[in-house]
């Protein structure tokens, strides 16, 4: 069979191409292919089919098909009626990630109902085995079998796959959550900086890890709270200073919004608006740039294993807001002794950076000289001052003073200030002596926490 004879759809070569780009970049592809190929010699055109059925802008059914594709075409012609498929669309087209997401999840669908209905049926089960031994009509008997098949049990099929569907979203929304940034909106942005390949491995992965997903979920949960958090304080330290022109919405003068209520003038407001030629309020805020590192000590030891997943949550919190602002970060996690700093050139993470964090935990006990000198080396290394740290413990250590008097020089010379975040403890001695503000929280949980979002 010609290659462009193996589709049922309306693909053309680009189709084909990419989708087997695809097949390459993800090792769950690759086993499903593998695995599918056991019950129906035409599975993996099958994949490329459902690929092209949630890529292509208009995808459409070939009026006549050879009878080895015939399965495939009574999947997709059952798949394209379904009432989740355009909905679902929606959610795919044009979208490679989101696509192959939809692919992976639709293939290991519809192999697993295949699969299902041969058990069940002996009748399909021979026609399978005679197909897959290239005995002759068994195409046509194997079409018959699965249209039985369909008619059926093609409800259960339906809920399969709009539960598939449905997992595609979540795993994509995971994704964004870990690799976004702060700002409603902006993941499919963010998400474009990524390799596919990257993107693809770490869907793969959440889909195995339960501690990765809730991680995901945490850090999405924050990632608001922080960005909330930092409008407030843009907000906050915005003044007013003059009248320039331009066209935000938020800073125009009264008269303009006079301009635009009034039928007489509102033609000319909208001119001038479209050109930015609007009168409105001259904002300065609080410079980020040329602010130095963002360094977060985490505690690790055996008392914080039950806040370790919301703990990375609220550290990829932390790393957004750096990456918004332009600075590094570094993170530090601590038990008895510290770990070296990992940095992150303006806040940016790569998918293995990712995996790392997720399962690094390091447990012991707790000592807080041994991190204070790995962020001391790190403030020493930026070219820039005023290094925000972010001290998180739920224990306690003693610092000896010629540690705090040589921490005390450093930060007249470089500016930075510390936030401790002391976590269902109450003494404070500890950290008093190194922090220049000291909040209590219970948990990760409690409301106080997000104070440390306002760097």
């Amino acid at each position: 069979m010609s290659e462009s004879m193996k589709s049922v759809l309306n693909t053309d070569s680009y189709d084909r191409r990419r989708f087997s780009q695809l097949l390459e970049m993800s090792d769950k592809l690759k086993e499903i292919e593998k695995l599918g190929n056991k019950y129906f010699p035409s599975f993996q055109p099958l994949m490329g089919d459902l690929w092209a059925g949630l890529f292509k802008m208009k995808p459409e059914l070939l009026e006549e098909v050879p009878a080895e594709l015939e399965m495939n075409r009574q999947l997709m012609e059952k798949l394209m009626a379904d009432d989740g498929y355009s909905d679902f669309r929606e959610f795919t087209r044009l979208d490679d990630f989101a696509a192959a997401l939809g692919t992976t999840k639709y293939s290991e669908t519809v192999l697993c109902w295949v699969k299902e209905q041969a058990d069940q049926n002996q009748e399909m089960a021979d026609a399978l085995q005679q197909l897959m031994n290239g005995e002759q009509g068994a195409s046509q008997q194997a079409a018959e079998a699965l249209s039985a098949a369909l008619s059926q049990n093609g409800k259960t099929l339906s809920r399969m796959l709009s539960q598939a569907a449905q997992e595609a979203m979540e795993a994509k929304e995971n994704v964004q959550s870990l690799l976004g940034g702060m700002q409603a909106g902006s993941g499919d942005s963010e998400l474009k900086k990524v390799p596919l390949k990257d993107q693809l491995l770490l869907a793969e992965k959440l889909s195995r890890d339960k501690k990765l997903r809730e991680i995901a979920a945490w850090a999405g949960r924050m990632k608001v709270i922080a960005n909330r958090k930092q409008r407030s304080k843009h907000k906050d330290s915005t003044s007013r200073n003059g009248i320039r022109l331009g066209k935000d919405i938020e800073q125009l003068l009264p008269m303009e919004l006079g301009s635009y209520a009034s039928p007489i003038s509102k033609m000319d407001f909208l001119r001038r608006y479209a050109e930015g030629q609007t009168l409105q309020y001259d904002t300065k805020g609080h410079e980020q740039l040329g602010k130095g590192p963002i360094i977060l000590c985490l505690d690790q030891s055996g008392s914080m294993r039950n806040q370790d997943t919301i703990s990375k949550g609220f550290a990829l919190a932390l790393m957004s807001i750096a990456r918004k602002q332009r600075r590094d970060f570094a993170w530090i996690p601590f038990s008895t002794y510290a770990s070296d700093p990992i940095i992150y050139e303006r806040g940016k993470m790569g998918v293995q950076d990712m995996i790392q964090l997720a399962t690094v935990f390091l447990n012991g006990g707790t000592r807080f000289t041994s991190p204070l000198e790995k962020a001391a080396d790190v403030i020493k290394q930026s070219r820039f001052n005023q290094a925000d740290i972010i001290f998180v413990t739920d224990g306690e250590s003693r610092v000896n003073d010629e540690f705090l008097n040589t921490w005390s020089e450093l930060r007249e010379k470089k500016g930075f200030s510390v936030l401790s975040l002391l976590l269902g403890t109450e003494s404070i001695q500890g950290v008093r002596g190194f922090s220049n503000r000291i909040v209590k929280a219970s948990s990760f949980k409690d409301e106080s926490v997000y104070q440390a979002f306002e760097v």
